[in-house]
């Protein structure tokens, strides 16, 4: 099936054939501009229908491995800086980080990263999206690297993801 079939499915998310998703998804994924699957990523961050932005974050990053937990992190530092972060998660980042990056941004090693939790990558995200809310399409961008994690945030979020990148054609 050809990817404009494959997305005109998703034009309208009530009828979307929620049962092939995971199947459209990946069909999507290898033929598509990763820009355009990071920002229907991001429409999936951004949607009423699925969890807030924190938690699939925390999701996406148990679900990942020690250099895409690092990578999300220093996507995160990067968009709203380690000093507003360093005392959220009780203080979480602030310790992994050693103290560093009051005044600069510094880059979270995967071993670093493995010392933060699911949970508390949930509340740094949270918090980050409440600071600039442009994080939603820098984490879709990163994620649409990782095709693979994206489609365990479930068929809501796959489809609404579909239908944004049908939209943008």
């Amino acid at each position: 099936m050809a990817l404009l079939d494959i997305l005109q499915q998703y034009s309208d998310p009530a009828r979307a054939p929620v049962d092939r998703v995971e199947d459209h998804f990946d069909q999507v994924a290898r033929q598509s501009n990763p820009r355009d699957l990071g920002n229907g990523v991001a429409a999936a961050f951004r949607s009423d229908s699925t969890p807030p932005f924190g938690q699939m974050i925390g999701d996406l990053f148990g679900r990942s491995d020690p250099q895409q937990r690092a990578g999300i992190l220093n996507q995160i530092i990067r968009s709203v800086g380690a000093g507003g972060l360093a005392s959220i998660a009780g203080g979480v980042l602030g310790r992994v980080l050693g103290g560093a990056g009051a005044t600069a941004a510094p880059t979270i090693t995967p071993e670093q990263a493995s010392q933060i939790s699911p949970a508390d990558a949930s509340v740094i995200a949270e918090h980050a999206e409440k600071k600039d809310p442009s994080i939603m399409d820098r984490a879709g961008e990163f994620y649409a690297q990782h095709p693979d994690l994206v489609k365990g945030l479930g068929a809501a979020a796959l489809a609404i993801a579909l239908g944004r990148m049908h939209s943008q054609r």
